[in-house]
This record gives C-alpha cells, sequence and structure tokens, in this order.
C-alpha cells in the first residue's frame, strides 16, 4: 500500500496515478477535498509552454499529454487553450523564442505593432512572443477529477484527518490524530506548504533544501468588453506580473485575474493571515492602468494563496528511504500537476529515479 499525505494539485494527481495502475493507496488531507488553506485551489493557472530553460519547456510538453490523459480518464474538461503571450525586457521574448525554436514548439515573435493589431485591449512597448499552446487549467476542477476517480478506482480517501507522524523505521507507519495507523510500502508526502512543519514529524532526516512560504494575492479585474479573448499573458520588468482568464473566481462577469509573482510576505501554512497586501493591490492596479485598457483597474474580487519556494526555483520531486517528497512547486508547478503525479508514483513503486535538478540531494552538493 502507498500513502499519500496532501490532496492538493500534486497529492490528487499521485493517488489518481497510482490507482489507475492498479495500486492499493490510501489519500490523506487534513482539510476538506478542494480546501482554500493552501496552494490548489481556484479555477485558473497558467499553462503555458514558455520557459527560459530546455528542461522545463520539454517537461510542459510532456505535462500537456498528461492533462488531456487526466481529462479523457475523468470525463472532465480541465484545460482550456487560450495562447500565451510574453513580454517586457526582463522577460526577453527573442530569448524565449530561440528557446521554442529549438524545441519545436509553435509560436510568433511579434513587433508591439502587430501584437495591438490583434490584442487592442492590452497595451505593447516592444517585441511579444506569442505560442498557442497555453492556456488555462481549472485547479478546483483539477484535484476534485483526480480524487473521484482514484476513489472510482479503489483508493481510500480520509479527509479531515491530520498526519501527526510518519514512523520509518521498520518500513513506513503512518500515524494521524483520530488514532488510526497505517502501515505502508512507501508514503508520499505532497504537503506543499505545510511541508517544513510536517517534515518535523517525520522520524528521518529528509535533506530539504531551505524553503521560503510566502502569502501571495491575486486580483480580478472585470473585463471592459466581456467578448474580448483574453490570452494568457507574462510580463517582467520593474515588476514580474502574470494575467489569465479568471474564470469562476473573478465573478459572474468575465474578468481576468492578474497578481505579481515576485512580491510575497514571508509567513508558514499554520500562521498565514489572508490579509491582501494593499501595497500590491495598488502596484497591480496601477500596472493594469497602464498596460490593460480592456480591463477596469478597479478589482472585483481578491484572494491570497501560498508558495512554497526553494532557493534554485526548480521543484523537489525525490524518494529517501520510504519517504517520497513531492514538489514545493516555488509558485510554478500546477500546470505540471499530473506529470508531477507519475513521476511520484514512479519514485514511490521504485521504477525510476529523480531527475537531478529535483534530487533532494542537491541541497546536501550546495552546502
Amino acid at each position: 500500500m502507498i500513502a499519500v499525505v496532501g490532496a492538493g494539485l500534486m497529492g490528487a494527481a499521485t493517488a489518481w496515478e497510482l490507482a489507475r495502475r492498479g495500486i492499493e493507496v490510501t489519500l490523506i488531507e487534513a482539510y476538506g477535498i478542494g480546501h482554500r488553506n493552501g496552494s490548489s485551489h481556484g479555477t485558473s493557472r497558467i499553462f503555458r509552454r514558455a520557459y527560459a530553460d530546455p528542461l522545463y519547456v520539454e517537461l510542459t510538453g510532456r505535462a500537456g499529454e498528461c492533462w488531456r490523459e487526466l481529462e479523457a480518464d475523468s470525463g472532465t474538461a480541465l484545460l482550456r487553450t487560450t495562447g500565451g503571450l510574453d513580454l517586457g525586457a526582463g522577460r526577453d521574448p527573442e530569448g524565449l523564442a530561440r528557446l521554442l525554436a529549438a524545441a519545436g514548439v509553435p509560436h510568433e515573435l511579434l513587433a508591439p505593432e502587430a501584437a495591438t493589431e490583434r490584442w487592442p485591449y492590452l497595451r505593447f512597448d516592444g517585441p511579444v512572443l506569442f505560442h498557442p499552446e497555453a492556456g488555462v487549467v481549472d485547479a478546483d476542477a483539477a484535484v476534485a477529477a483526480c480524487v473521484r476517480r482514484a476513489a472510482e478506482l479503489g483508493a481510500d480517501v480520509r479527509t479531515n484527518t491530520r498526519v501527526s507522524a510518519i514512523d520509518v523505521r521498520n518500513g513506513a507507519r503512518v500515524r494521524t490524530d483520530d488514532g488510526a495507523e497505517l502501515e505502508a510500502d512507501a508514503v508520499v508526502v505532497a504537503a506543499g506548504p505545510w511541508l517544513p512543519e510536517l517534515a518535523d514529524t517525520i522520524g528521518m532526516p529528509l535533506g530539504l533544501p531551505p524553503l521560503r512560504v510566502t502569502q501571495q494575492q491575486v486580483f480580478h479585474f472585470r473585463q471592459r468588453d466581456p467578448g474580448d479573448s483574453w490570452p494568457i499573458l507574462v510580463a517582467k520588468d520593474d515588476l514580474q506580473i502574470f494575467g489569465l482568464p479568471s474564470g469562476g473566481d473573478g465573478g459572474a462577469a468575465p474578468a481576468v485575474k492578474v497578481a505579481q509573482h515576485d512580491d510575497g510576505t514571508p509567513t508558514t501554512a499554520s500562521t498565514r493571515d489572508r490579509v491582501v497586501n494593499p501595497a500590491s493591490r495598488a502596484a497591480v492596479s496601477a500596472w493594469v492602468r497602464e498596460r490593460l485598457p480592456g480591463l477596469d483597474p478597479v478589482p472585483v474580487a481578491e484572494d491570497s494563496c501560498l508558495y512554497t519556494t526553494t532557493p534554485d526555483e526548480d521543484f523537489i520531486v525525490d524518494r529517501t528511504g520510504p519517504v517520497v517528497v513531492v514538489s514545493p512547486c516555488s509558485g510554478h508547478g500546477a500546470k505540471f500537476a499530473p506529470l508531477i503525479g507519475r513521476m511520484a508514483a514512479d519514485l514511490a513503486l521504485g521504477q525510476a529515479g529523480p531527475y537531478p535538478r529535483f534530487a533532494l540531494r542537491r541541497a546536501e552538493t550546495a552546502s
């Protein structure tokens, strides 16, 4: 039996992947499925191919295939293609175009005038990269689909159950706060921002790198013209901004979610206050007013979530003893969820090793 701790995007995807391989799996979640306390809630997450790193360009292609497999298996639409834009001198659209060309990923490099003609409700002042495979993932629906299918395939799903200890002296034994004890061949810890706290309950050192948990804030801005088709966008100049269609999180009228990627408040999963930073609201609203004339610059909704970031912003997907650690995802992992679930399942079953850049041992090498 494989125990999976945490039913956010990564844990839910891991449980689904194990269950569809016919493996006995128990999924343990401290809250209800789809709760809003961590990093996996909401109707809008970016899927994109544009990365300034060949490894992630390759992995996004594999992840896209995994999303379509999950959609087919669950009968649920999860990834909506919108196309994506990358802009700003700090984003280096020309460099990204060269990387996508080398990987065979469809794209266009546009002058600002051409981009304005295509998207008149955005304002451009430099070259723009467009890649048509980008889109929006519905995180809420993805978690629900994975957990539902895992249960249909035989997984034992335990909600509102908190892990109190993981004993690894003889195999793996998971203790929960309701007094239950489970014996497992391996334990997948997919606890996201709770990982720094949960690590103290595991009876062995994991070799984790320093993890930084921050509270991020996101804002939703109403479209002036509900008929406009908004792509996802990533911009980097003075601010690092991302935007994408809001889905249900933006309310009844069509809206666009816009946020800073680089301005979070240090916190922990247990002490975050959920108070939206007014300085971030002001900065993002000003950016929308200046760069996105197709949006009303007054937010119609706002929310917070948590990032758990490694020093190098790579993921952690690795195994030590009977414990598989799955992905503090550094604020950019949601798009990879079903692929990370596949990687974690392989590790839990001893069928593959980690990608070197996602290995725990990189922390030991750097120390």
